[in-house]
């Protein structure tokens, strides 16, 4: 490892030390000092964000405006506006010009996360902006320049979405001048431990806790998880489990509640290897999977509460004969008596759940369901689900 990359790690608290993790961090910092632009690619959770602030603060525009922008949150009438700017007047609400972010990054570094749910019309724009240097506001017809360096980062894959007509081909070129991979957390499985121990760490230091700890059981089914969520979904484990359980040593029958399907589990569902959100089918049976698994631990606290049920029925004294006795089954609900539940029943059910678990806050019900605000938001409408909680 590189006196550059150690630097790198330490400035940004990059934990980690796979093969391809560095790869990925090593081709940043070369790219860095040069204009061209950077297409980084990897699944939805990997850590994508950090790429580009490595390279803006290892180039020559570190000290310009560096600006993050995520495509995927940007409602679509309003996304051209957003990155371009507008005149006064140019529609209705424009009460004053605006800049766009590619006239307040002019000398720095924009960073297009979800580039690909950018627009047709604005990934024409943004092709301009690529070739030349000039945009044009919305409601203007001034040409105005820029010198801005482009990075874009996406969980899509774009040669699919080219071919379904989702992505232009030219702008795929421009974009992807050097490609930068940011490997799942499933190819990094020596780092998991690691990553583990590093959020566990900062949830104890930060409410005065001690730390909790894997046994080699426990560490050795946590590297052997798929983590579809990846580093997202291993952050949200660490942090429930060190508020949750009393004890600090954690063994595999207590890690294995918070893991939607134990990774060494003969018999269960297994997971999609991606959680890409940008595939329709994709998202509904990532939500399908989700609520089956919700559902299987429904199943089996009443399987637990059964058979208490009739531990505590065997062991009382017995009642008069003219007493009616009520059998623990009959606690459960009959399998006849409900309607079935359609799959959009299904998915509508575990969007509510997210929602209602965050107060309503779309960004933390979309990374708890794996998928992009966007998304999140055009299910909502689908589904005509009522979001005042």
């Amino acid at each position: 490892m590189t006196p550059d990359l150690i630097a790198i790690k330490n400035r940004f608290g990059i934990i980690g030390r796979a093969p391809a993790l560095d790869r990925a961090l090593e081709v940043a910092i070369r790219v860095a000092p040069t204009d061209l632009s950077v297409l980084i690619s990897g699944e939805s959770g990997v850590g994508k964000e950090f790429f580009p602030q490595v390279i803006h603060a290892s180039s020559a525009r570190k000290h310009d405006k560096y600006i993050a922008v995520n495509c995927g949150a940007i409602p679509e009438g309003t996304i051209d506006s957003e990155l371009f700017g507008h005149e006064k007047g140019a529609f209705t609400g424009a009460t004053s010009e605006r800049k766009g972010y590619f006239e307040e990054a002019n000398g720095g570094t924009i960073f297009l996360d979800e580039v690909a749910e950018l627009p047709l019309s604005t990934q024409v724009r943004l092709l301009r902006v690529l070739q030349t240097g000039e945009f044009i506001r919305v409601g203007s017809a001034r040409v105005q320049k820029t010198d801005v360096r482009v990075v874009a980062a996406t969980n899509t894959d774009l040669t699919q979405a080219i071919a379904k007509g989702r992505f232009r081909e030219d702008l795929y070129y421009r974009l992807n001048t050097v490609p930068i991979y940011v490997p799942p957390l499933r190819e990094r499985r020596e780092d998991i431990p690691l990553l583990f121990r590093k959020f566990a760490t900062d949830v104890a230091t930060q409410y005065r806790m001690p730390p909790i700890t894997l046994d080699d059981e426990a560490r050795r089914i946590l590297e052997a998880y798929p983590w579809p969520g990846n580093i997202r979904q291993l952050k949200n484990v660490a942090e429930q489990i060190s508020a949750i359980e009393e004890s600090r040593l954690i063994t595999p029958t207590l890690l294995s509640k918070y893991l939607p399907v134990p990774a060494t589990a003969p018999g269960n569902i297994v997971l999609p290897r991606s959680t890409h959100d940008m595939d329709p089918m994709t998202t509904e049976r990532e939500l399908l999977y989700k609520v089956l698994f919700d559902m299987r631990a429904d199943i089996n606290d009443l399987r637990r509460m059964f058979t208490e049920l009739s531990r505590a029925a065997a062991s009382a004294p017995p009642v008069p004969s003219s007493t009616e006795t009520l059998a623990p089954a009959a606690l459960l609900p009959e399998a006849t008596s409900a309607e079935p539940a359609t799959k959009a029943d299904l998915q509508r059910e575990q969007i509510v759940r997210a929602l209602k678990k965050h107060h309503g806050r779309r960004r933390e019900a979309a990374q708890e369901l794996f998928m992009s605000e966007r998304t999140l938001y055009r299910k909502i409408k689908e589904l005509g689900i009522d979001e005042t909680y």
